[in-house]
């Protein structure tokens, strides 16, 4: 997934993608381990989109603190 794409997902979305996307990368974990595994550069962009997804998620929720601070 691309930052632009994630963006454009509401955050309660964001947050269902997060926890399947860490149940995929339990389940390319486990394929590792038992030698089933096929594709190693999957293991590494579905890393890279957990982390993706949750910066974006990071970064509303700082901007809704700030805001909240301000309007107080």
């Amino acid at each position: 997934m691309r930052v632009s794409e994630i963006r454009e997902i509401a955050s309660e979305e964001l947050r269902t993608r997060l926890q399947e996307t860490r149940r995929e990368l339990f389940n390319l974990r486990q394929q590792w381990y038992t030698g089933s595994f096929q594709d190693h550069n999957r293991l590494r962009a579905v890393r890279k989109d957990i982390a993706r997804i949750l910066t974006i998620l990071g970064e509303r929720e700082r901007a809704a603190e700030t805001s909240e601070g301000v309007a107080a």
